[in-house]
């Protein structure tokens, strides 16, 4: 029985031993963590730096892809818009053809023959007309 006595001791002692070196594996840990913290922090701090100067210089350069895209983009709709605007105006002029208005041009060259025309009728009128002659006033004889 004292064999038995003993193992038992020696185990309790064993976990003792292992328990305190566990629990100071820990405080170690946790000092390494203080003292290398401050390091770990700098360094941490330096690579974001440095990282950060390339993702901006990534993010310009997908703002410059971006602009131009829309550039393109604005381009496109504003020809697109145009042949909206166009193939819009061809219905509306053949609407108002259909029901007789007459176009811009067609109205500005009737106006054009239609001053053509007074013109000429104005300079045939002036021709034919008769020069009204003075009437002769007779003369007053003496007596």
């Amino acid at each position: 029985m004292a064999k038995k006595k003993i193992d038992v001791e020696d185990l309790q002692k064993n976990v003792k031993e292992s328990a305190q070196r566990i629990w100071l594996a820990g405080l170690g840990a946790l000092a390494t963590a203080e003292e290398e913290g401050g390091k770990l922090f700098k360094n941490l701090v330096k690579k974001g730096e440095a990282y950060e100067s390339k993702a901006k210089g990534k993010l310009e350069g997908l703002r410059d892809q971006v602009g131009d895209v829309a550039g393109k983009a604005r381009q496109g709709a504003t020809g697109a818009w145009g042949k909206v605007e166009d193939a819009w105006d061809d219905k509306v002029a053949g609407t108002l053809r259909k029901i007789g208005v007459p176009s811009r041009d067609e109205i500005s060259n009737l106006t054009r023959r239609v001053e053509e025309l007074t013109a000429l009728v104005e300079s045939k009128a002036r021709r034919k007309r008769p020069v009204p002659r003075k009437k002769a006033t007779p003369t007053r004889r003496t007596r």
